[in-house]
């Protein structure tokens, strides 16, 4: 097993994080196993107890562990990668080997105010259809979706049942609505009050806020504005060296 070193510049806590998360990750600590007290941590490291305490901190506020009051700490599930390409949350999820599931919180048509037309590319006014659901996988609860579809597009949509159904699939298939392009921003954000309860997490924890918009024959169709738990999710690229120029 690994060792702490005193003499490092890295600071002895952060230490202890990386040999956890190493353990975590060769799954030597596997999923929903406890981790050792903060004494038998300390212990096996020389380290204190707050030392160690702030070691195993990081990787709750991370995501990587979680506790259980009255009984431990113990090994969180993997993070899911936030998909980097134009694919619905349902669609991610079954290729995953995760149930997709979706709970209706509101919907309505409103007409567009200035920020939305600038980002349709219509008229102010224009009706747009707008659906908030809580998405889930195996019943745990992960983002919070508020989809934005042009009215013209879809005019009985919001009579129609989604829950626990993927809107992409329901818009091919019913309205031959297929997106071939689109852009997406991600920012970090914290959970309000509303989200974080929604969510099942503490009130101000981090959040990822995604704005998609969806294209078809390039014209903006749908744009999302999503919250997902930080806690559940990570971004992956791959990242290659441009050519050198001569």
């Amino acid at each position: 097993m690994a060792s702490i070193d005193p003499t490092s510049p890295v600071p002895m806590y952060f230490q202890l994080r990386a040999i956890l998360l190493d353990l975590i990750e060769r799954s030597e600590l596997p999923v929903d196993a406890p981790i050792p007290s903060e004494r038998e941590l300390g212990q096996s490291f020389g380290l204190s107890r707050m030392t160690v305490r702030q070691g195993v901190e990081h990787l709750v506020s991370e995501g990587r562990l979680y506790r259980v009051p009255g009984k431990g700490t113990f090994v969180a599930r993997p993070k899911i990668e936030m998909p980097l390409r134009l694919v619905s949350f349902s669609e991610d999820m079954l290729s995953r080997g995760l149930r997709p599931g979706a709970v209706d919180l509101s919907r309505r048509t409103v007409p567009a105010d200035a920020r939305l037309a600038r980002l349709f590319e219509v008229n102010p006014g224009t009706e747009i259809h707008v659906i908030e659901r809580l998405r889930t996988a195996d019943g745990e609860p992960m983002a919070l979706e508020r989809a934005h579809i042009l009215a013209s597009l879809a005019p009985d949509l919001l009579d129609r049942r989604l829950a626990d159904r993927s809107l992409y699939g329901v818009l091919e298939a019913v309205y031959g609505i297929v997106f071939d392009a689109g852009d997406q921003t991600i920012d970090a954000g914290l959970a309000d009050a509303a989200d974080a309860k929604r969510l099942h997490i503490p009130r101000g924890s981090a959040v990822l806020l995604l704005q998609r918009r969806s294209y078809m024959g390039g014209v903006c169709a749908e744009l999302g504005v999503s919250t997902y738990r930080a806690d559940r999710y990570q971004i992956h690229t791959a990242l290659g060296n441009p050519p050198q120029r001569a």
